[in-house]
This record gives C-alpha cells, structure tokens and sequence, in this order.
C-alpha cells in the first residue's frame, strides 16, 4: 500500500508493473490523469499544481485507509504530481487491487471522486491564447 506526492513524471506503466497484489487478488483496476490541453472552452498550454506540504500526504493516507476499510483490498498504489505539467502529462495515478472486480472499481472510483474534492491540491492552468492564468476550483 502507498501514496506519494512527486515532482517527478508519473509512469503509469512502470507503475503498474511494479505494482504488487497479493495471490488472491482476482482484479486490479487502475485510473491514470491527464492534463487536458482544454478547459471550458479555452485551449490550455500547461497546468501547475500546488499542494499543502505534510497535510496533502496525511490525507492521501487516510483517504487510503478509509478505503481499505470499506472495501477488501489487497494492494493500492495512489501518486500525484505536483509543479509544472504540459499538455498530455500524467497528474494522478490510482490503482487498486480486490478478489472482485466490482470492489475494485468501487474502490478506485471512491479513491479519484474523494481525492479530487477532499485532498488540498490546487491547479493553475496557463490559458494559450492569452497565456493568462486561471486558478481552478475543485470539482
């Protein structure tokens, strides 16, 4: 089990690969992020996120536990970048791993929908045509 905030780019392959559910693990669901090069109507060069160093990490972790105790999960994997990003980048990686399908979409779902409205990370979005920024609120 683990979640981190990074700088660094996320793969979600290498990821994957080096994610590790147990034997009896029957399903793994993953769900990777993008960065849209769009964003109601208005074409996006880039994206720059923030976050709220040691409170974002508690919370990712406890996000993480409040799942596990909702669903039987055997493994998940949760990362989210912060900093600068380019259109196409990876901003999130989640993934989970159940005995059960149905657990392990539920799982992720709940992971994603409670990660973007309850963990203090704030995004920027650089606008192309005008370069004005845009602090977006969470939806």
């Amino acid at each position: 089990m683990a979640t981190s905030i990074t700088t660094d780019v996320i793969r979600p392959g290498h990821r994957l690969d080096a994610f590790e559910p147990s034997h009896s693990a029957g399903a793994v669901v993953s769900f990777t992020g993008l960065v849209r090069d769009a964003s109601h109507g208005q074409a996006v060069s880039s994206l720059y996120l923030e976050h709220y160093p040691g409170m974002t990490e508690r919370m990712l972790d406890e996000l993480e536990i409040s799942a596990c105790a909702q669903w039987p999960l055997h493994a998940v994997d949760i990362v989210h970048r912060v900093g600068d990003l380019a259109c196409g980048e990876v901003i999130v990686f989640v993934a989970v791993a159940s005995a059960h399908r149905q657990a392990a979409f539920e799982a992720a779902s709940y992971l994603m929908d409670q990660l973007k409205s309850q963990v203090p990370l704030w995004k920027r979005e650089t606008q192309l045509d005008s370069a004005q920024r845009v602090w977006l609120i969470p939806t």
